[in-house]
This record gives structure tokens, C-alpha cells and sequence, in this order.
């Protein structure tokens, strides 16, 4: 075999293994439908089989009001990801390549989406946190969302339906809060975290917990803050522009004129 031939093999090679462990958990999650550990609860929703008939119907009352909460900040919901119940941090590590966090959301360049949540993940903050990163991916695509969309974004749109750090439903008192939360996780304001630092996720999540605590305080910070300046539309007008094919830094501002509906 020629030297060339070798070395294009040996790069096709790599290239392989790397994409098989890259997107091993969306095989696993694709292939849930068969997976002997889990059952299918509902439509497109699966549970571990080790879960109890009392934790899921607790869980699906989640997941209910969950789709309630998105429907009221979206408008109504278009994300329809498969739901994944797991019993085990070992059982989400299959499909998440982890087993912390509470739970992930995983979408595919093909238009398949996934929720998989950890065992102590199955509540309705959890849930929305989750569908909300699926609504943006449904609206947007998945080439979309993963290279044009800054981290601190996709994170702090998440919060806006996740009261587990700010239950303040008032835009500008949510805004006032996690400024506070904010100011608190940066010592006063002496560690600085620019949103340039966590528009990537490996800057958002590359760092120790405070760090990306930080980060998703800094995020919910600069989302709650643009949604009290902005119609509580603008988050679907800006949907539809970057859709349109507008770049996020031209069409994000703090302040904004939008066209009256119809």
C-alpha cells in the first residue's frame, strides 16, 4: 500500500473511532425503543423499568407542567424530544456521557432530539430547563444552534423557565434578582466573567463548580435583563430572524423595536 494510502486510512480510521465514542450516546439513545432496561410509558417518553409506578406518575405530572411552562414563554411548544427516565447516574452515563448533572438534552444534525434526565433530575425545573434547550433547537436546527449561538444564551433562556436559583416571574425584579445572585457567586464583583469567556459550552462548563455557577449566573443575568427591556415576543422575533438567515450578534440587542403584530 502506498505511504499516502496508509496515512489517509490512518486519519479515516481515527476519525471513526472518535465520531463512534463522540455520538455513542446518541446511538444508545436512538436505540432506547429496544433497550431491555427501559419501557415505554408514552408516546416518545420511556422510564427506567427499576422506577416505581408512583415515581413516574409523579414524574409525568412534571413533564406536564413542564410543557406548561414552555407553551408560556415560547407561545406553544414545537420541541418534541424523546424523554429518557433514568433509575441510575450509571444508566445516564450511557446516554450522556456523564453521570452528573441533572439532566441533558441532546440533538442531532438529522432532526432527532433527546431528554434524558438523571434520577435526581425528575422535577419540573429540571424538565423545563431541558425542553426549553430543545425548543431552541427545533426553532433553529442543529447547525444553527451549534455555531452560532452563543453558550451564555442557550443557558440563560433555560433559566428563564427554571426557578431552582430566581422564582421571580416579574421580568425586571427576575433581573434584579439574579444580578444579586450574581454579585454574591463573584465575590462582590472581584471575579470577572465576560460573556466572551462562556460563549463556547468548553468555557461555560471548563472550569470547577463555582466557576460554572458563575457562569449560568452571569447568563441568567444577561437574558433575564434583555427579556425586561424587550416584548415578551422578541425572543420568537429573534428566533425567526436568525432563521431568516441574520447573524445573533446583529440581531440581539438589549433594546429593541419590533414590528407590531399582526
Amino acid at each position: 500500500m502506498h505511504h499516502w494510502l496508509k496515512y489517509v486510512f490512518g486519519i479515516a480510521l481515527a476519525l471513526a473511532i472518535w465520531v463512534g465514542w463522540y455520538y455513542a450516546q446518541v446511538f444508545n439513545c436512538q436505540r432506547i425503543g429496544s433497550n431491555l432496561a427501559f419501557r415505554a410509558a408514552a408516546p416518545k417518553c420511556y422510564f427506567s423499568k427499576q422506577i416505581s409506578g408512583v415515581s413516574q406518575q409523579n414524574t409525568r405530572a412534571a413533564i406536564g407542567a413542564a410543557r406548561q411552562r414552555i407553551a408560556a414563554f415560547w407561545g406553544k411548544q414545537l420541541g418534541n424530544a424523546t424523554i429518557i427516565v433514568c433509575n441510575t447516574p450509571a444508566q445516564y452515563r450511557d446516554f450522556c456521557h456523564s453521570n452528573e448533572g441533572a439532566g441533558c438534552s441532546i440533538g442531532t444534525p438529522w432532526g432527532d432530539s433527546f431528554i434524558v434526565l438523571n434520577p435526581y433530575g425528575l422535577d419540573t425545573d429540571v424538565i423545563a430547563h431541558e425542553m426549553c434547550h430543545d425548543e431552541l433547537y427545533t426553532r433553529l436546527g442543529w447547525w444553527k444552534l451549534a455555531y452560532q449561538i452563543p453558550q451564555w444564551f442557550n443557558e440563560g433562556l433555560a433559566l428563564m423557565v427554571d426557578y431552582r436559583f430566581v422564582t421571580t416571574q416579574d421580568s425586571i425584579q427576575r433581573y434584579i434578582d439574579y444580578k444579586t445572585e450574581w454579585t454574591y457567586r463573584s465575590y462582590g464583583q472581584q471575579k470577572q466573567l465576560e460573556l466572551a469567556d462562556i460563549s463556547r459550552a468548553s468555557g461555560f462548563f471548563g472550569g470547577d463548580p463555582a466557576h460554572v455557577m458563575l457562569a449560568y449566573m452571569a447568563a441568567g443575568m444577561e437574558v433575564a435583563e434583555w427579556l425586561s427591556l424587550n416584548p415578551k415576543r422578541a425572543v420568537v422575533v429573534l428566533v425567526n430572524e436568525l432563521k431568516a438567515g441574520k447573524n445573533f450578534e446583529d440581531v440581539y440587542k438589549k433594546k429593541r423595536t419590533l414590528p407590531a403584530a399582526h
